[in-house]
């Protein structure tokens, strides 16, 4: 497993710092991973929205830094509340960025920001809206991008049966692609009774292509991963029993000392 960071951490940092010198101070701090967000690129990107678009050079060229760590690519993008746009200018710019940071096995992570009615607790629950990311699959497994979906108005539980149905719909090799990223402290937000890290021991381990650590007390954001409302060491011994050999990262909020409270995240995950 690599233990990694996540640029948004550093979002007021971006504002005096660049994305290259950030990216070195998570290295030196002991992240093997990086996960580029969108919006949190500096000079890798421009335009928001629909218009978003990576600078594909530099984003080469930040990479190209660090030969020993690894990438993936996070967007915010509707692929659950909207109807599938495979072929639209946007999808096909994230799959470029996605090749571009990590050629040898490019990885999107897409976060669906919208709320839905009620969780679905049965595949008949799940909309067709959502059923479509099937289209997005297809077109991300003829270029070999594993796609990974978040949404914080759905639990883990329901996300996974989502995957399942539209696994069962795809052929074997393109439907594998399609996975989670599971973050149980973002569950206990919408469901607090339910055990997120129960369903993270759960799930396939080949349905987990990235986990994100974060952490609350009382439901209140703390700076760094440490003990509190989500059990983060249950999780990690979770991850580590199924032998996930892919990144955890730690999704901790902005502050003025974001790396030493990434360096204590690392430490209290390897104790």
């Amino acid at each position: 497993m690599k233990l990694g960071a996540i640029t948004n951490s550093w979002r007021e940092h971006l504002e005096s710092e660049s994305i290259e010198s950030l990216v070195g101070q998570a290295a030196a701090r002991g992240a093997m991973h990086i996960e580029l967000r969108q919006t949190c690129l500096g000079d890798c990107e421009t335009g928001e929205g629909d218009d978003w678009r990576p600078n594909i050079g530099n984003l080469k060229a930040l990479v190209a830094q660090h030969p020993d760590m690894s990438f993936n690519l996070a967007v915010a993008y509707p692929c659950l509340s909207q109807d599938a746009q495979p072929k639209s200018a946007l999808f096909q710019s994230m799959l470029d960025a996605a090749v571009a940071v990590s050629p040898d096995a490019p990885h999107l992570r897409m976060v669906d920001p919208a709320r839905f009615d009620s969780l679905w607790d049965k595949p008949a629950d799940i909309p067709d809206t959502a059923m479509s990311i099937a289209a997005l699959v297809q077109e991300a497994a003829a270029r070999g991008v594993t796609l990974s979906m978040e949404n914080s108005g759905q639990p883990i539980r329901s996300l996974a049966m989502l995957v399942q149905a539209v696994r069962d719909a795809l052929p074997a090799e393109q439907g594998g692609l399609l996975g989670l990223c599971p973050d149980p402290t973002n569950q206990l937000r919408i469901d607090a009774d339910s055990d997120p890290v129960g369903e993270v021991e759960a799930l396939p381990v080949d349905m987990i292509k990235i986990a994100h650590f974060k952490q609350t007390r009382g439901g209140t954001a703390i700076p760094t991963v440490d003990s509190g409302d989500v059990d983060c060491s249950r999780l990690m011994k979770s991850l580590q029993d199924k032998e996930y050999a892919g990144a955890a990262i730690m999704e901790i909020p902005p502050h003025e000392q974001v790396f030493d409270n990434l360096s204590a995240s690392f430490a209290y995950l390897s104790a």
